[in-house]
């Protein structure tokens, strides 16, 4: 998702009917949280999808919050989608961060049923971040929305 693009990403959005996502994102970089989480927002309603949005601390608990709530008593997810941004500072807590949001979205993916998407952007600096809110890369926020939906259908697909 970091390149400059697939010309033919958002082309071809399958139609998924009564699917539901959650959207875990960060209070960290919230200005640039927020724009990605709009993106995703602006998605989803396009395509009639109904969502709801948990927000936590910071990356490394966004982990947390998707267990937590894929295990609790509320509506089922069809896919999570994960909004995040990490920018790298002057000591390694960016690489501890970025990996372990990582490892545990990964990890998600292997136990749960449903997709977890990583839209978490990991930058060197606050222009890359912008960047990708709306800037020369376009909206990863809406680039996540289209990916859990894609994956929503392929997931129902092979559970036929």
């Amino acid at each position: 998702m970091a390149s400059k693009g697939n010309k033919t990403f958002n082309k071809g959005i399958p139609t998924v009917k009564d699917a539901f996502v959650v959207i875990v994102k960060t209070e960290w970089n919230n200005t640039i949280v927020d724009k990605l989480e709009k993106g995703a927002l602006k998605i989803l309603k396009q395509e009639g999808i109904k969502c709801k949005t948990l927000t936590v601390p910071g990356a490394v608990e966004i982990p947390f919050a998707i267990k937590a709530y894929a295990e609790s008593n509320q509506k089922n997810a069809d896919a999570f989608i994960a909004l995040g941004c990490v920018i790298k500072g002057d000591t390694p807590h960016f690489d501890y961060v970025c990996k372990s949001v990582t490892d545990g979205i990964l990890s998600l993916n292997m136990v749960l049923d449903v997709p977890v998407i990583f839209g978490v952007l990991t930058v060197n600096d606050e222009q890359q971040a912008l960047d990708r809110t709306g800037g020369i890369h376009g909206n990863k926020g809406e680039e996540a929305a289209i990916t859990a939906i894609k994956m929503i259908a392929l997931n129902r697909k092979l559970k036929k």
